[in-house]
């Protein structure tokens, strides 16, 4: 067994609609690997490795939709195998409750060399797809 130590055990996101949620980060973690992992009347979880994530729509939660822009969470990233299956994400997302932030800049609304794209879901929850960075021979 690997050591565990300091790496990320899950996360847990509260959210206003459970149905809303499982389709739209239930789609997107299976596209990226993820396993459906727990389930119960509250919520669901997905597994990849020792990770997992979960949504959650709890009797607790104070307020109906997440904000970004508050103090808190702001995204989640996630890596992605290449820039085409980023793009192909993207077709894909605008059909599965996620739409596609930053168009003007996108893939690069992370900056010049950053490929990636930024989705946010109808409950204003963000994900990052990050390509791995391009090696651009010297000379």
């Amino acid at each position: 067994m690997t050591d565990a130590h300091g790496r990320l055990h899950h996360v847990e996101l509260w959210v206003p609609d459970l149905g809303r949620a499982v389709a739209a980060f239930g789609w997107l973690l299976e596209e990226l690997g993820y396993e459906r992992f727990q389930e119960w009347s509250a919520g669901r979880s997905w597994r990849l490795g020792p990770t997992y994530l979960v949504v959650e729509q709890s009797p607790a939660m104070a307020g109906g939709r997440h904000e970004r822009t508050a103090p808190g969470l702001n995204h989640l990233a996630f890596h992605v195998r290449d820039e085409a299956e980023v793009e192909r994400l993207v077709a894909a997302a605008a059909t599965r409750g996620w739409a596609l932030m930053f168009a003007d800049r996108h893939p690069y609304a992370g900056g010049e060399g950053h490929y990636a794209a930024y989705l946010e879901n109808e409950d204003g929850f963000e994900v990052e797809l990050v390509a791995p960075a391009r090696i651009v021979p010297e000379g």
